[in-house]
């Protein structure tokens, strides 16, 4: 497998992502900031809102899983794009509360031709670990 960092088409892939995240409502609806942008890695933060918050008075898993997966996306199609995701798998490792500031990186493993395969990890603002996530990517053409 090639470095992503050399492999061909990552600046093109790059630009192009960066142009499509413009006007991308998802990263603008949950506040999601993109602290880098690389070919095969993202990281991006977002802040936990009381909004976020479940009956059992912590935040939802599925907003957890919105900064992994946003990570996730922006990862993968820096590689290959456009990339769909077709298997999401997370594992929530400790509760988050309001106020708490999500980190989640993604990293690509493999981008090839057929499929895409990316780890993400999300920590709190003081670098505990909150969730584990993988995910698994196709390019149209095979979905």
């Amino acid at each position: 497998m090639a470095d992503p960092e050399t492999k061909p088409g990552n600046k093109g892939n790059l630009a192009a992502l960066m142009e499509k995240m413009e006007g991308e409502p998802i990263a603008s609806f949950y506040k999601i900031k993109v602290l880098e942008l690389s070919p095969g890695y993202a990281k991006v933060s977002m802040k936990m809102l009381p909004e976020y918050v479940n009956f059992n008075g912590v935040v939802f898993g599925s907003i957890i899983m919105a900064a992994a997966d946003y990570a996730f996306s922006l990862a993968i199609n820096s590689m290959s794009l456009p990339s769909l995701a077709t298997q999401f798998n997370i594992h929530l490792l400790s509760p988050v509360a309001p106020g708490d500031v999500l980190t989640a990186e993604g990293r690509v493993l493999r981008s090839g031709g057929r499929v895409g395969i990316s780890e993400m990890t999300v920590t709190n603002q003081n670098g505990k670990v909150i969730a584990k996530a993988t995910g698994t990517t196709v390019p149209p053409a095979n979905a």
